[in-house]
């Protein structure tokens, strides 16, 4: 088996394990922010929940709701990243992530971000891309104090 297809199956594991076992998965009770997500096409639902310290760091995040194994994988590697960074660097990932997703699948990841490559392989499934940015989405509108709903369409 090529180096290439052992990544590929390394990522393929983490999707499914933070699918089974989402982490951050529950809502915060003094969150800062929050937004809900809604992917009309395949019925993906989610809540995110931030808390954004006064040193201005997000302190906690998390997320509830149901949908997809990509979407809940995603929204679970995602506050997995995104706790303990700033809005602003917090913010930049989405545009990162999102970008990678769906037009440049070049885009650097920030620093340590590495796990994050596991969301590349849902580029295969056009179909899926929504499915792993609604979190993310989810995200930029709980950081810009969007009211509506973030929806991937």
């Amino acid at each position: 088996m090529s180096a290439a297809a052992d990544m590929k199956d390394l990522y393929r594991e983490l999707i499914l394990d933070h699918s089974r076992n989402p982490r951050h998965f529950g809502r915060i009770e003094d969150a800062t922010h929050s937004a809900d997500g809604i992917n009309p096409l395949c019925g993906d639902k989610l809540r995110l929940y931030l808390r954004v310290n006064d040193d201005g760091e997000i302190e906690s995040s998390s997320f509830e709701g149901s949908g997809c194994a990509i979407s809940v994988a995603s929204a679970s590697l995602m506050t997995d990243a995104v706790t303990g960074m700033t809005p602003a660097g917090a913010d930049a990932c989405f545009e990162t992530i999102t970008r990678r997703l769906t037009e440049d699948p070049g885009a650097p990841l920030p620093q340590g971000f590495d796990k994050l490559m596991a969301l590349d392989g849902v580029r295969e499934y056009p179909m899926r891309v929504k499915c792993a940015t609604l979190a993310w989405h989810a995200l930029h509108a709980a950081l810009n104090d969007e009211t509506a709903p973030a929806t991937t369409e």
